[in-house]
């Protein structure tokens, strides 16, 4: 991450365009080489022609209008099912919702939609979940269905079964795939089917094998009924840790556009140090983003008095980073209640909760710092370049660290109330 800031603020600083032009790709691939960025191809060839003519401003253009499609982006996600096979809980899972709490989706073994229903995530309003009415319901058509549904409408779509996928099902993924969409087949309640076979084989249970033939049989089942090299995914919505929910997750990330791909990751929830490092990764490449677009609109004389990272906007970025990861006040509300725990023991454990900790230096040397940097500003070029790059750089990444630190923290203290 540092050498990315400081390759990009050295080439501006010495007006070496066309070498900056040609590093900023390869560089800017090794930043999001995990599972991929935000900026789209269009996006880094514009961005790599403006570098190599030296248009700065028209660099920072393109970083903000990508970082504002990200943030604004609109992410509707299909899921497909009939009753019973746990369709309603996976789309609870994916918003953070319990299936008792007055926002989350119907669940029962009765057939609840017999119509699209829109689930708006929370936190998000811009994701929305649709519960589709399922194959085997009497109104699914196979001709009809995708146009009844409004398939144009919607990212991608899930296909969910708790047992065997249908001819139905089979025919659906054809008609979505000739639609140009992308679609996944998640197979629920694996956990249940390991618990039943553990009770009748307990001297013959082996976890892995009872999985693989849960997979083989789901493959091979899809395969006779039409299917080419069909992914599946077998998940637990009460234990999403468990099994392929990660890989689920980084397939989708992998296959979004990149804006979608951000917001997506952003509302993944909290199940393990892996699936908060991941997310970590994707708000990582927007401070760098972020960075370089601060520095290249501080070339500008005065522009960081009117347009810098200052106290209001450091604390809101603070809040974001908080809501992001399951630690703002509703959350950690929520959590203090099912850790049975008062909410202040809670807080006190938590750094991310006192902003002013981060910002809060009265010394001589803080005080030559603002000074020097209110000069830079006023004067623009290069100091005030590198002075508010590096800035919302090292600030954000404060805060982001201890938010993460805090997340992992709380979320080792629910796994062990889970365990007990």
């Amino acid at each position: 991450m540092d050498q990315f800031i400081t390759a990009f603020l050295k080439g501006a600083s010495e007006k070496n365009f066309q070498q900056l032009a040609m590093e900023f790709l390869p560089q800017y691939s090794a930043l999001i080489s995990k599972s991929g960025g935000m900026l789209s191809p269009e996006t880094l060839s514009a961005i790599h022609y403006a570098l190599q003519e030296g248009r700065l401003s028209d660099v920072m253009n393109q970083i903000q209008e990508a970082i504002s499609a990200a943030e604004n982006a609109v992410l509707e996600v299909a899921v497909i099912g009939e009753s019973g096979t746990g369709k309603s809980s996976f789309i609870n899972a994916l918003r953070g919702l319990g299936h008792e709490e007055a926002e989350s989706a119907d669940v029962g073994t009765v057939e609840t939609t017999m119509y699209k229903t829109p689930y708006q995530h929370p936190k998000y309003p811009n994701v929305i979940f649709w519960d589709l009415p399922g194959t085997g319901t009497p109104n699914f058509h196979t001709d009809t269905y995708l146009d009844r549904v409004g398939f144009a409408n919607y990212d991608f779509f899930i296909i969910i079964s708790s047992s065997r996928f249908s001819v139905n099902d089979a025919l659906l993924a054809q008609k979505i795939k000739d639609a140009g969409k992308k679609f996944y087949f998640v197979r629920t309640k694996v956990d249940s089917d390991l618990y039943s076979e553990e009770r009748t084989r307990p001297r013959t249970f082996r976890k892995e094998q009872v999985l693989q033939r849960i997979r083989d049989y789901c493959l091979s089942n899809l395969t006779d009924i039409g299917v080419s090299e069909p992914r599946i995914f077998l998940i637990s919505n009460f234990d999403l840790d468990a099994f392929d929910f990660p890989k689920l997750e980084e397939t989708l990330l992998k296959e979004l556009p990149g804006h979608k791909r951000h917001m997506f990751a952003l509302l993944l929830p909290n199940i393990s140090d892996a699936s908060i490092e991941l997310k970590k990764h994707f708000l990582q490449e927007k401070i760098c983003l972020e960075a370089l677009k601060s520095g290249a609109m501080s070339f500008i004389p005065f522009m960081p008095f009117i347009s810098g990272f200052d106290l209001p906007q450091q604390e809101q970025c603070l809040k974001d980073y908080r809501s992001y990861f399951g630690l703002d006040d509703k959350s950690i509300e929520e959590i203090a209640e099912r850790l049975e725990t008062p909410l202040e023991d809670i807080k006190g454990q938590l750094k991310c909760l006192d902003f002013w900790s981060f910002v809060k230096d009265d010394s001589i040397i803080a005080r030559a710092r603002s000074a020097g940097e209110a000069f830079c500003s006023v004067k623009g070029g290069l100091g005030s370049s590198v002075v508010q790059a590096l800035k919302v750089y090292y600030m954000r990444t404060q805060f982001l660290n201890v938010v993460v630190e805090d997340a992992k923290h709380l979320l080792r203290k629910m796994e062990t109330v889970n365990i007990a």
